[in-house]
Parts: structure tokens; sequence; C-alpha cells
């Protein structure tokens, strides 16, 4: 039954690193801060996966591209942590982390945990990458750059947009989340049937 389980468990948390990956490539370029759709697979993986699945889904597509993979919107290896974006991807696995805890407090969430969990996930990330943003340019990059140019480049270019996404994205996983627990739940009938 665990063994089950654990494959389960495997092969979403793969199929969600691999989609925040193909997300790094839909993106529209602006000045330092790429916008991406990796933000709406961040949010999935934490409605969908839980917070134990949704965190390690973000920490393998991260650990991916930190080996050499170029699995981020600039490419990857080690030195990525030094990217100014890097802060960002931090954000996105603990966001996953946390959305995921909010929707396991809940025995049947409903569209208004989703869209609450979603925009607690999106402050994380933003609480995480933009200080990020301003420390990566100023101190180890050099390049001197005011709060309220970050503000303007790190925060206000996307927040728009990643809001409507992390509305858009609750509204998916309220319907996917079915699917999601119903699968779960046929693989422990199986198992028990098996073992019986």
């Amino acid at each position: 039954m665990l063994q089950r389980q654990s494959i389960f468990s495997l092969v979403m948390i793969a199929m969600f690193a691999a989609l925040t990956a193909i997300g790094a490539f839909i993106k529209v370029p602006l000045p330092v801060v790429p916008f991406t759709l990796q933000i709406v697979f961040v949010f999935l993986a934490g409605c969908l996966l839980g917070s134990r699945n949704g965190f390690q889904s973000q920490l393998v597509y991260i650990g991916i591209g930190l080996v050499g993979l170029p699995v981020f919107t600039q490419g990857g290896g080690i030195t990525y942590v030094l990217q100014p974006t890097f802060g960002y991807l931090i954000g996105f696995a603990l966001a996953a982390l946390v959305i995921g805890w909010m929707i396991e407090k809940v025995e049947l969430p409903t569209k208004k945990h989703f869209i609450g969990a979603n925009i607690i996930g999106l402050i994380i990330i933003y609480a995480v990458a933009v200080p990020y943003l301003y420390v990566s340019l100023n101190f180890w990059l050099h390049v001197e750059t005011s709060w309220s140019h970050i503000f303007l480049v790190g925060f206000l270019n996307s927040i728009i947009a990643d809001f409507c996404l992390a509305i858009a994205s609750a509204l998916l996983a309220e319907r996917l989340y079915k699917v999601f627990r119903s699968a779960k739940s046929l693989k422990l009938v199986q198992v028990k049937k098996e073992n019986a």
C-alpha cells in the first residue's frame, strides 16, 4: 500500500517539477525580472499535492537547475543562486509548502480556500523575491539600484498578472482537487482489495 502511494507521489512530484520547468519558458521578457507562467504550477502543486509533495516538487525543480540543466529562465548551474531572480525560486518552494499546508487543514476545501491559500502563497513569493532582488543587485552584482526601482521591476510589473493567475489557478485547482483526491482513494481501494 505504501509503495503504491509512494510511486503515485513520486510521479506527481516529478510531473509538477517538469511543468514548473516548462512554465519558465512561457514568458514575457521584461527588464530584470521576466514574467513567466511558472507561478501557475507552483499554485497547483501546493493545492493538489499538499505541503510536503508540493514543496518537494519545487525543490526537485530547483535542484535539477542548480546541477546544470537549463530549466531556469536564464539557464542553470550552481551560480544561478547569484541571479537576481533566484529569490523567486526560493519563494516558489515556500509558497507551495504553505499553500499545501493551508489546504490540508480543511476537510473539504472550497473556492474561497483555494483563492485564499494562493493569495497567501503569492505574498510569500514576493516577500522573499523582492528583498533578494535588491540584495543581489546591490551587493554581489554591484549594480546600484534603489528600493523604488526594485519595487517597480520586481513587484509592480507583474503583481496584477500574478494575482489574476492566482485566482485562475485556484478555480482550476478546485476542479482538479476532486480528481486528485479520487485518484488517491482509488489507489487505496485497489491496494486493500489486493491485500484482502
